[in-house]
């Protein structure tokens, strides 16, 4: 087990550039809870050490200010330096790779889920459009997915769990792209409402900066969390499956999360201000989701 406070960045080579573009944002600053006291003690250095990766990687990608060729090197020296390349070296440094590779190596596990999200990120810096819901959902394999099957493995739980994990991740993934669809187009021209959509009800991107939403893009918002509503509810046959009873727990109060926060976006405008979900609804998730119980073959 490594001996790495969570947040903390191992020793660094002195005067090395770091390739890490840190927007701020840190745990609580999301929809769902990431790491909580649900989770084992023992584990929850690791999962804060991948949200930390992940997060780092995201930040590079969504940056205004760096060019696209830039966010790709740096996300590669990030991957290198996963794989073992000397921090200090041509490229500058990652602590949160850094400390990533250190956590897989504790672990055992296997690395592919970290790759899976620079992936992803590596799109972001690309990608500005998406063509229709298959475009998107391939996006969330390898944006969303990967979270999930993390802490599933960290867990010891078994692949028959990353089903519904995976419709769990993507649904949180939409969740955020519909709560954040103004912001990310007029800071990065990015997208991520599909096309075919948008085109079927006559509307167009420059809608996404106005204040308001339009009767058009209402109808792209609803068709969308309808289909949203359709992973979650794939997604509520994960905490029955999942042995760990903390793991357990906290994916049951994310569904539950992700419910309410896409109910809420059917009576929101994210072009008027950004929906987010109440403290009402954390507390009403916590109790409902502690109360899931595992399936006969799984219990403790």
């Amino acid at each position: 087990m490594i001996a790495l406070e969570a947040g903390t960045p191992p020793d660094t080579a002195p005067g090395a550039a770091s390739v890490e573009t840190p927007s701020g944002k840190g745990r609580g600053d999301e929809n769902f809870p990431v790491g909580s006291w649900l989770i084992r003690r023992d584990l929850r250095v690791h999962v804060h050490a991948f949200y930390r990766f992940a997060r780092d990687a995201d930040d590079i990608a969504d940056s205004p200010t760096l060019a696209a060729a830039d966010k790709l090197r740096r996300l590669d020296r990030m991957a290198a330096i996963l794989e073992g390349a000397a921090e200090g070296a041509r490229g500058g440094e990652s602590p949160a790779a850094a400390a990533m590779r250190e956590s897989l190596a504790a672990t055992g596990l296997t690395a592919q889920h970290c790759h899976d999200v620079l992936h992803a990120f590596r799109q972001d810096a690309v990608k500005l459009r998406y063509r229709d819901w298959d475009d998107l959902t391939e996006y969330c394999r390898y944006s969303a997915a990967p979270v999930g099957r993390q802490l599933l493995d960290l867990h010891g739980e078994p692949r028959a769990t990353w089903p519904a994990s995976d419709a769990l991740c993507s649904a949180l993934q939409v969740l955020n792209h519909l709560q954040d669809c103004a912001a990310d187009y007029r800071a990065l021209d990015r997208v991520y409402l599909p096309q075919a959509d948008l085109e079927a009800a006559g509307c167009r991107v420059e809608m996404l900066s106005a204040m308001t939403t339009s009767p058009g893009l209402r109808r792209v918002l609803d068709t969308l969390l309808d289909r949203t509503d359709m992973l979650i509810a794939t997604a509520r046959g994960l905490p029955p499956l999942v042995a760990a009873r903390g793991l357990r727990w906290e994916s049951a109060v994310i569904v539950g999360l992700a419910a309410r926060l896409a109910r809420r976006l059917r009576l929101g405008d994210p072009l008027a201000s950004r929906v987010a979900l109440a403290k009402s609804d954390f507390a009403a998730a916590f109790l409902s989701g502690i109360l899931t119980r595992p399936r006969a073959q799984h219990r403790q």
